[in-house]
């Protein structure tokens, strides 16, 4: 190239060389504008990540700020709520305290008072005791004094007097022995008759005679007559069916319309009823169907059971009573008592208990309870063994109720003694609402009668001026003729009285017979 160049000459070296150092120049200028122009675009895109940088820096701190703000708020209104309850917390909590300082004021008060009563009392009881021991020394004195002066009067000599004394002591006791032993001979002979007649009536009622038999016996109309002959069946197999399957005996006789259902069981007898209406309605009739409706009316008569007991233990304010206890006052729906309700009536018992033990000062809660209790032993079925106030008692005591409740129950009649002074308050009671009128399906112008069929019995007697039936005619009072009628005849006419009401007079419990003269003599027509 060198040798190219110095033979071909050296006429264009100059320019070539110009040239060369242009073209380097503008080479190196070219490439610090190149290396220029990217420095400023580095520049710039570090400025612009540093800008984008920045903003995403504001948006991240913004964001922040709102949650860290949301989650300020958040935890403030939490805390102001746990701090609102904590302050009604507080506020319960010194009302309480409130509460309890001022009952403990009122019992300091009442132990104060106490306190100065007791002092007062015992103040009193030591002047007593102090006046006691001095009268009791002059009574001494006087005594000794007496037995000295008797001594020198009777110019006996102490073990004299005393023989003499023990003799006429021992005389005087064996009269008065004698005469209590025949009073308490006549006493227990007059006891013992009118209990067994109190037996009897009760048995004649727990067995159906004739003044219950409207609670023995029912009726199931029917469409015509011509059902008859179907509830019958063929060979009587449907009303064998029916009788097996109720334990109701069915009755079917010439009166028209009327089918007639008989059972001493009233909760029976009501199944019996309704399945017969549902058969009877329904038209089938034959033994698989008989057993179908029968289980089915004896649950919905269950259900009925429970809901009347619980409907009564309700209306008289009882509660906590054991599930057999209230399905046995629901049984009591469907028993009557000379046509009273006995459910009904053992609520009115538990309100009158509760009204006169309030009136006494004692728990009316507990005396409602043993007045809705009292008659609980009428629920069972009258095969049981024993009087309802003895199953009554024995249920009662089963089912763990209180001592009171028991006495109340087994003691209503008077059939064992009263242990507690709720007995009397039931014994009261259940005399109130059988005796009031109206009480026992009976109307005004029968509840009148009565009374003056009373008193038209008593004044029927010779030397008998005036008779008044009172106490819902529970009592009548006889007034006699002093003239006419002496002490010893009083007693017999007071006997005689009641002896003719229990012969031609029909009623519940006892009428007592009280004659006035100068004497009063008193008898029970029971």
């Amino acid at each position: 190239m060198l040798a190219w160049i110095m033979a071909e000459g050296t006429s264009w070296i100059g320019p070539a060389l110009g040239a060369l150092v242009v073209g380097l120049i503008g080479g190196w200028v070219v490439k610090t504008f190149l290396d220029n122009q990217k420095r400023a675009g580095a520049k710039n895109e570090a400025e612009s990540i540093i800008r984008e940088a920045e903003s995403r820096k504001n948006e991240i701190v913004k964001s922040a700020e709102v949650e860290a703000k949301a989650e300020y708020l958040a935890r403030q209104e939490k805390f102001e709520k746990e701090a609102a309850a904590e302050r009604a917390e507080l506020r319960e909590e010194e009302k309480r305290l409130k509460k309890r300082e001022d009952q403990l004021d009122q019992k300091l008060d009442m132990l104060g008072l106490k306190e100065t009563n007791i002092e007062k009392a015992e103040a009193r009881i030591k002047e007593q005791t102090a006046e006691i021991g001095k009268k009791s020394e002059e009574i001494d004195a006087l005594l000794v004094t007496q037995r000295n002066e008797l001594l020198k009067i009777t110019n006996l000599n102490m073990d004299e007097a005393k023989r003499q004394l023990f003799t006429k002591l021992e005389n005087e006791l064996e009269h008065e022995c004698s005469e209590i032993v025949s009073k308490a001979i006549t006493e227990a002979q007059d006891e013992a008759e009118a209990k067994s007649r109190d037996i009897v009536i009760t048995a004649v009622q727990r067995y159906a005679a004739s003044h219950t038999s409207e609670a023995t016996v029912g009726t199931v109309p029917i469409p015509n007559d011509e059902l008859k002959g179907r509830v019958i069946g063929r060979e009587g197999r449907n009303i064998r069916a029916f009788e097996k399957a109720t334990g109701v005996d069915i009755i079917v006789d010439d009166t028209p319309g009327v089918i007639i259902l008989s059972c001493f069981d009233p909760v029976r007898k009501e199944i019996g009823r309704q399945a017969l209406t549902k058969l009877i309605s329904d038209g089938r009739i034959h033994p698989t169907r008989i057993e179908e409706v029968v289980e089915e009316i004896t649950k919905n008569v269950e259900k009925e059971v429970m809901e009347y007991g619980k409907k009564g233990a309700m209306e008289a304010n009882v509660q906590g009573l054991h599930r057999r206890l209230i399905e046995l006052l629901g049984k009591l729906h469907y028993r009557t008592s000379y046509g009273q309700n006995v459910l009904r009536h053992s609520i009115e018992v538990a309100y009158l208990c509760q009204i006169m033990a309030d009136e006494l000062g004692l728990n009316g809660t507990l005396a409602r309870r043993c007045g809705l209790l009292h008659d609980i032993g009428k629920a069972v079925p009258q095969d049981t063994e024993g009087t309802h106030p003895q199953i009554g008692e024995e249920i009662c005591r089963k089912l763990n109720e209180r001592p009171e409740v028991l006495n109340a129950v087994a003691g209503h009649h008077g059939d064992v003694p009263s242990t507690s002074p709720y007995t009397p308050i039931v014994m009261a009671a259940d005399a109130i609402s059988a005796a009031r009128p109206g009480s026992r399906r009976e109307s005004l112008e029968r509840y009148i009668k009565r009374l003056r069929e009373l008193e038209d019995i008593a004044t029927g007697f010779n030397g008998v001026k005036m008779a008044y039936a009172i106490q819902a005619g529970r009592e009548v009072r006889v007034i006699v003729d002093a003239n006419q009628v002496s002490d010893d005849s009083a007693m017999k006419i007071a006997r005689d009285v009641a002896k003719k009401i229990e012969a031609d007079m029909t009623y519940p419990g006892e009428i007592k017979v009280t004659l006035l003269r100068e004497v009063r003599a008193v008898e029970y027509a029971r």
